[in-house]
């Protein structure tokens, strides 16, 4: 029997089958469900000094150093460098995370002599930095930086400079003008401590103001400074409208001369402030009134057992994200201290483990809370541990990653 079968009757065909297996494909995809939609990630940004620096403060980083961190074991894999920027030693982002703010701890950003602060766009999706433009910090080598809670500045202290600078912020994220910046003054302290503990040969620079750190308590309405070179807490309010500093009702708190306050933490109350002192390696738990300002000492701890003897210096402290722990690192000893929060927010060491590196600087955790990580400065390593949530011990989990002379971090969580 003979049968004719034309062209179109097979390109019907054709096309009748193809639009069956699409059909049955869609079908097949429905049956699996919507498509997730991308995961979002944790990034890690790293800072540090950098060839351009002020003399004898050089160092081996290349800028602001992008990492993505793996949720399951800590590690960092590079994905990009920022390198147009010298010695950023202190970074901190805006609480949306779109905007990242640099110190750079140098002296020659200007013919007077300053240091500078530099904003930037971040991509949300992939961490990679804007520059959008960079202004005076009012003083030089600035240490520190923080932006208010208001939004609408940043806070600085320059540490050389002797001073706390603050920079208005504009709706764009960029830097405006200069709006104030107030000058410590204070009777000479000594270079060693009245508590300096025994075999520490250490001492921090006691020649006149130095502004080591700068941030408001949790409920805004004060902003504190650690003085390092005149063992004073400063204490002002802010005029939103103005950007200018006033004294508060106590416009300092003495600390142990020679003691060298660096930075400071609060509990989630406001009410209970840590202060790590740099020269003794000291932490000194004080209660602290929201509505007044006024700090009142408790207690002081050391941040290293009583079988460590020998030179050390402290530099950072955190709360654990439950406020249940603190956390100081110890450079010369290299070492992380690891205290119990009582019920009356006073410290008991339970813990000191070694950093793995040297000169271990700055400490934060990762957005989860899972893991800290430590900027260690002299070995060119970052280093990270897991967390135990339930007893807030530390547990190195081998990961070192290379990057040079780091000081300071920041991270976020990327958008899905």
């Amino acid at each position: 029997m003979h049968h004719s079968f034309s062209r179109r009757r097979f390109a019907k065909g054709m096309m009748a089958g193809a639009g069956a297996a699409i059909l049955g494909d869609r079908a097949a995809r429905a049956d699996d469900g919507p498509t997730p939609p991308p995961k979002s990630r944790t990034l890690c940004f790293v800072g540090g000094y950098t060839k351009h620096g002020p003399p004898g403060g050089e160092g081996n980083g290349e800028g602001i150093a992008v990492f993505e961190m793996s949720d399951t074991d800590g590690s960092l894999t590079p994905v990009s460098t920022f390198t147009d920027i010298a010695s950023p030693s202190f970074i901190t982002l805006s609480a949306d995370s779109r905007f990242l703010y640099a110190i750079s701890e140098i002296n020659d950003f200007d013919k007077d002599g300053n240091g500078c602060v530099t904003a930037f766009a971040v991509d949300r999706r992939s961490g990679s930095l804007s520059k959008l433009n960079a202004v005076s910090t009012g003083g030089a080598v600035p240490a520190h930086l923080s932006v208010h809670p208001s939004g609408k500045y940043v806070l600085i202290a320059n540490y050389v400079g002797g001073s706390v600078g603050v920079v208005s912020i504009k709706p764009d994220g960029s830097l405006g003008k200069l709006t104030d910046v107030v000058h410590n003054s204070g009777p000479r302290q000594p270079s060693r401590a009245a508590d300096n503990p025994q075999g520490n040969f250490a001492i921090s620079d006691h020649s006149g103001s130095h502004v080591h750190m700068v941030s408001t308590d949790p409920s805004g309405r004060f902003v504190l400074a650690d003085d390092a070179g005149l063992d004073r807490v400063y204490e002002w309010t802010l005029d939103l409208a103005t950007g200018t500093l006033h004294p508060a009702q106590t416009p300092y708190f003495d600390m142990t001369p020679g003691c060298a306050p660096r930075h400071f933490a609060f509990n989630k109350a406001g009410t209970t402030m840590y202060n790590l002192c740099e020269q003794d390696s000291k932490v000194v738990v004080s209660a602290f009134n929201p509505k007044t300002g006024m700090i009142t000492p408790r207690q002081t701890v050391s941040t290293v057992t009583s079988h460590f003897h020998g030179s050390t210096l402290a530099a950072e402290i955190l709360l654990s994200p439950e406020g249940k722990y603190v956390y100081a690192s110890n450079r010369l000893g290299d070492s992380l201290a690891v205290f119990e929060i009582g019920a009356d927010d006073t410290l008991t060491l339970v813990d000191e483990v070694w950093m793995h590196a040297d000169y271990g600087r700055a400490m934060m955790f990762d957005p989860s809370g899972s893991y800290l990580f430590c900027a260690n400065q002299r070995s060119d390593a970052v280093t990270c541990f897991a967390v135990d949530k339930n007893n807030g011990k530390l547990s190195f989990t081998n990961h070192f990653t290379p990057v040079g002379s780091p000081t300071t971090f920041a991270f976020m969580r990327t958008l899905a």
